[in-house]
């Protein structure tokens, strides 16, 4: 597929987005931008959720994962539906009878201003690499297959997606975002759907026959329970799965803000559990087909793509895609689920960090209407700056496969928001709010010193996504040295 052509879908793309934009963005207010006036329809955040749950990460890297890992990814998944259970119906409660546009407020009003401020560093931390991470990914393939062969900088193509993110999200904000979820959503699915039509029909294969075949055996183990020592062991990935949901999905910002646009905690519970049901099926859709893209490859002769000399397995869903030989309709499908997975993760990001750093840490809530905006559109500027920033330095550090390197990071950022979270809601004591952000430094840092040496102090041990637990935890227990004698009611 030639250069010209893809930069013609993206275009036609971005303009449906604008349309979009400009139907949910003119009411220019404070309450559209970060709370979509509490009037979305729980069906729809639903449906766009589960775009900004999978993303560009689950669109190119997890397809990409499978050589490596097989479908162990599976275990973490299943791990995710327990998390939205306790999110549903022990998060989600929380939020809404406190009444917060921003979850962090909760730890102001439960333990001070300094918690209240550690929990928002952290999450920002978190949302500022996670959603880098995501585009990060996806602008390397559009480097790597168009911007390359025009000489064009990999910073320009980085601030060039930023700044189409910007011009459609500035005005609606979450209101806007709630809906080009949806169609974001449904252009990943759509071409996912196509690509394994197309890769069977070219092996002469129904979709019985691939699952059945024995090709697709050797990719397709999903549990592994032989050696509690291993990493994928299949305990330590559910139970991490479980918390990485509770920490990546109910502790941030950017996916609780879209469930805080429901009308009540019923339909912001129906639609966590619903998106959780969903998820399921979806990553095992993606693994079985990063499964056939392998398989074909195989039998295609078609070698791993590398960059600098590195095999890139990420990039080998967008290698077949684009080399023409199965078809314009993959190409097509494939550009447009690549930009709909860019767009979904990264347009929601810029919009929670925007809400986090404008209620968490310039505190606009007491201001009128007319200088919160004005702190709101600066915000959106300084946080799309930012991202490009963090972006071009991971193309000169990062070597892992991106979900890896994803996940691994979480297990730290969101430590200490998981400890937090969990003393408030299940204790009754106050704490010295003054020294919670050492206790979650030294958090951090003693989960990271035990990941480090794990093999020598743990006889063998290798830790894998239940890391995360340790490191909440760990934090749970400093705060626990904190406490004062005096109990308070939870909220």
């Amino acid at each position: 597929m030639q250069a010209y052509q893809i930069l013609i879908i993206v275009a036609a793309y971005f303009g449906l987005l604008l349309l979009i934009a400009h139907f949910t963005g003119k009411t220019d207010t404070n309450a559209a931008f970060f709370k979509a006036e509490k009037k979305a329809p729980w069906y729809v955040v639903a449906f766009g959720m589960i775009g900004a749950s999978l993303s560009g990460v689950t669109f190119i890297s997890v397809p990409g994962w499978v050589q490596g890992s097989q479908f162990s990814y599976m275990q973490i998944v299943i791990g995710y539906f327990f998390g939205y259970i306790a999110i549903a119906y022990v998060l989600l409660p929380v939020y809404y009878k406190a009444n917060i546009t921003s979850i962090y407020e909760y730890l102001l009003t439960r333990f001070g201003k300094v918690s209240h401020k550690t929990g928002a560093f952290f999450f920002f931390v978190s949302r500022v690499l996670g959603a880098s991470f995501r585009l990060f990914l996806v602008a390397s393939v559009l480097q790597y297959f168009i911007f390359d062969a025009w000489n064009v900088p990999f910073w320009l193509t980085v601030t060039l997606s930023i700044l189409l993110i910007w011009i459609y999200t500035f005005k609606g904000g979450i209101k806007t975002i709630v809906w080009t979820d949806t169609l974001q959503t449904l252009c990943m699915l759509i071409a996912v759907a196509t690509a394994i039509i197309i890769i069977n029909k070219s092996f002469n294969w129904s979709l019985i026959d691939s699952l059945q075949s024995d090709e697709l055996s050797k990719y397709s183990k999903v549990w592994f329970t032989d050696n509690l020592l291993e990493k994928k062991y299949w305990l330590k990935s559910f139970f991490g799965g479980m918390f990485i949901a509770i920490a990546m999905t109910g502790l941030d910002q950017d996916m609780m803000q879209k469930n805080l646009t429901c009308k009540n905690t019923k339909e912001a519970q129906w639609n966590i559990l619903s998106l959780g049901f969903v998820l399921i099926l979806v990553n095992f859709v993606f693994l079985f087909l990063g499964a056939l893209l392998f398989i074909y490859a195989e039998k295609n002769g078609i070698a791993i793509p590398s960059i600098d000399g590195k095999t890139k397995t990420d990039l080998l869903f967008p290698a077949i895609a684009l080399q023409g030989t199965l078809g314009t309709t993959l190409s097509v499908t494939f550009i447009l689920g690549l930009i709909a997975a860019a767009y979904s993760s990264a347009d929601s990001a810029l919009t929670s960090l925007t809400t986090s750093f404008c209620f968490d840490f310039l505190s606009i809530q007491d201001k009128s209407e007319a200088e919160k905006k004005r702190i709101r559109k600066l915000t959106h500027i300084g946080v799309s700056v930012l991202l490009i920033l963090v972006i071009v330095i991971f193309k000169h550090v990062l070597k892992d496969n991106v979900i890896s390197s994803l996940l691994s990071v979480a297990s730290y950022t969101y430590g200490p928001l998981l400890g937090l979270f969990a003393f408030g809601i299940f204790t009754k004591h106050q704490i010295n709010d003054l020294l919670v952000p050492a206790v979650a430094l030294i958090s951090v840092l003693l989960t990271s010193f035990l990941n480090s040496y794990s093999t020598a102090i743990l006889n063998g041990y290798v830790f894998g996504y239940e890391l995360l637990i340790l490191n909440g935890a760990i934090t749970y227990i400093g705060l626990w040295f904190l406490r004062k004698p005096k109990s308070i009611h939870t909220i």
